[in-house]
């Protein structure tokens, strides 16, 4: 059975990190999160001065993951159990905090000191009770790594981050099992992707319109759509439409558990919160070196 449309939500802009601007479908008034995801935010597109660039210095997570997806600009990533990577466009970063990290993810020097444009995305996906205290882990894809997955008639290209699309399957080891998909769509083209019935799935249209042909919905620029159960969704662009859509679907069973959260922790009571502060303060996360974070 095709899945339709339940409900559509637009993206509200939000300030994070260092100060800059990301688009953030959720969470938002009336929508704290859509289980499992806790957040989505759109960084970018910014276009930044040389010497103005900023992003998130050091700070602290327990008890999810998160994933930072890059389509333009130049990140630099380091956490507190010695992992560093460099991300470029069309790079992912699958970093599992589970028992307590701290990292940055800061610009570049290089792409800092010319300038240029930033975008991409941050999700977090939460972590199931049993594996909130899991041992950190720090996963990258680089660009020519990731798989990509394409329709015969050259209309439809899939960036598989998590999961499968088209008999492509992503590289990225998940905790739980995950479908995360950048989406590009020319006119003409349509996807028609299977996923489990009991999955939460939403599908988020960043750059120009998409249709969600199911329930013929129209999916603007900027708007996420959620989805009734079913077996797959049928997701097009019109052919007589002057411009290709992308699009970024999410889509995992939920856990269904009690969600605590205060800033960076999300855990499944308000004591564990506490703890999770209490260690941090303690020095239980650890630490990075000063010159990462003050670059």
């Amino acid at each position: 059975m095709e899945r339709s449309v339940c409900a559509l939500h637009e993206a509200v802009i939000q300030t994070e990190g260092g100060g800059f601007q990301v688009r953030r479908p959720f969470p938002q008034p009336g929508l704290s999160f859509c289980d499992p995801f806790l957040l989505l935010d759109e960084m970018g597109p910014t276009h930044w001065e040389p010497n103005k660039a900023i992003g998130a210095p050091a700070h602290p997570h327990r008890g999810f993951e998160t994933v930072t997806y890059l389509l333009q600009g130049s990140i630099i990533h380091e956490d507190s159990f010695g992992n560093k990577g460099h991300l470029s466009p069309g790079g992912v970063q699958w970093m599992t905090a589970g028992d307590g990290v701290i990292h940055s993810e800061l610009p570049e020097p290089e792409f800092k000191r010319r300038g240029g444009t930033m975008h991409g995305f941050q999700i977090w996906v939460n972590l199931p009770a049993s594996m909130k205290r899991m041992t950190p882990r720090y996963q990258e894809i680089a660009p020519d790594e990731l798989p990509i997955a394409k329709a015969p008639d050259g209309l439809t290209t899939v960036r598989v981050i998590a999961g499968e699309c088209m008999g492509t399957r992503s590289l990225i080891d998940t905790v739980i099992p995950i479908t995360m998909l950048h989406i590009q769509l020319k006119p003409g083209g349509t996807l028609k992707q299977p996923l489990p019935p009991e999955d939460e799935v939403l599908v988020y249209a960043f750059k120009n319109n998409a249709r969600i042909c199911g329930s013929n919905t129209s999916l603007p620029e900027g708007y996420f759509a959620l989805f009734e159960r079913g077996d797959y969704i049928n997701i097009n662009v019109d052919s007589s439409s002057p411009y290709a859509a992308e699009l970024l679907l999410l889509s995992a069973k939920p856990l269904q558990e009690p969600v605590a959260r205060y800033g960076p922790f999300v855990m499944n009571s308000e004591q564990e919160v506490r703890q999770a502060l209490l260690d941090y303060q303690s020095g239980r996360f650890g630490s990075i070196a000063p010159r990462m974070t003050e670059e």
